[in-house]
């Protein structure tokens, strides 16, 4: 039995979560003009807070345009709030590349000082807020999943503002690419940054230096979820950046996808060779590598670089870099 089977009509097993705050603090739109509360009146707002690399939400994104789609003309407004992880997911050109190469066609607040994010009082990457037609805040979703769930909650807000003919289906997105679902069975793998400040499992001799260039080399072991550089590298706050061209970032992981957030330092592209367990990828390749493992990381964004097809267990994957400038950031898998 679904979540919803059985729910009465009405908003009555909804809570009020206080009033939509507003987007004032948002330094900038996309895809609008600025929207106030008095734009928004009589409407049912889906507010999404995201940042472009984050995989969390970009496995939410076919939902997100499905529903804005969908409901458009009975109501429905999403506004999502691009608030920046990293550095440079600031620079307002990034955010309207990336929402144009993922077709995120809804109106975008940019708030890359966290006006807004802190307006809400929000803390996650990706976080939705559900607002009915006096702009009371009625649910929210932080992180993945329970799609249906929140799918019913925007029908019977949408019902109960001013009486539409809503559909009563469920949207089906096409599961593809980095909006593909995880393989939660699967994956064992966490989160990794590459940086001094979120860094953990570093396994190259010799720990990390920070801030000063130096020669690292790959462990001759591997614990599942450690991580190590070769190469001439600069372990940063954020990243670990490549001095000299060869240089490696290896991480012993168990998922069906890797992904890795990059950035060419010098805005030239930079073409990487990955492997698996020191062999091409193969039909293991990601969307960004090709099945002899080549790639160039051009724009800065996250790059899918493995998606199994086989039995998953234990593997290493192993990135070289064939130029200088690289800045790697974090790991997810899925």
């Amino acid at each position: 039995m679904s979540w919803w089977s059985g729910r009465k009509t009405g908003l009555a097993g909804l809570p009020v979560e206080g009033r939509l705050p507003g987007f004032d603090g948002a330094t900038g739109w996309l895809n609008a003009q600025p929207l106030a509360a008095a734009d928004l009146r009589g409407k049912v707002v889906l507010v999404d807070f995201w940042t472009y690399t984050c995989i969390n939400w970009l496995r939410t994104l076919g939902y997100l345009r499905a529903w804005a789609e969908k409901y458009r003309d009975h109501g429905l407004v999403v506004v999502g709030v691009h608030t920046p992880e990293f550095p440079f997911e600031k620079d307002p050109d990034n955010v309207r590349d990336a929402a144009s190469a993922l077709r995120v066609e809804y109106p975008i607040a940019l708030d890359p000082d966290y006006a807004v994010w802190t307006a809400f009082g929000n803390r996650y990457w990706p976080a939705a807020y559900f607002a009915d037609a006096e702009g009371r805040i009625r649910h929210h979703q932080f992180g993945e999943g329970e799609y249906e769930m929140c799918e019913r909650v925007l029908q019977q807000l949408l019902r109960d503002s001013k009486g539409y003919d809503v559909p009563g289906d469920i949207v089906s997105p096409a599961d593809l690419g980095v909006e593909a679902q995880a393989d939660w069975t699967n994956v064992e793998s966490p989160e990794t940054y590459l940086g001094a400040q979120q860094g953990h499992n570093f396994a190259s001799p010799g720990g990390a230096t920070i801030n000063d260039p130096r020669t690292y080399a790959l462990p001759e072991s591997w614990r599942l979820n450690s991580w190590g550089l070769s190469g001439n590298w600069t372990v940063e706050s954020r990243a670990s950046v490549l001095d000299e061209a060869g240089g490696a970032i290896a991480f012993r992981f168990h998922a069906r996808d890797v992904n890795l957030v990059l950035r060419s330092r010098t805005g030239e592209g930079v073409p990487f060779r990955v492997q698996i367990d020191g062999d091409a990828p193969g039909a293991s390749h990601g969307l960004d590598v090709d099945e002899a493992g080549s790639g160039v990381l051009a724009q800065p964004r996250l790059y899918q670089l493995v998606r199994q097809n086989g039995p998953i267990v234990d593997r290493t994957f192993e990135i070289v870099f064939l130029q200088p400038g690289a800045e790697a950031y974090v790991f997810t898998f899925g």
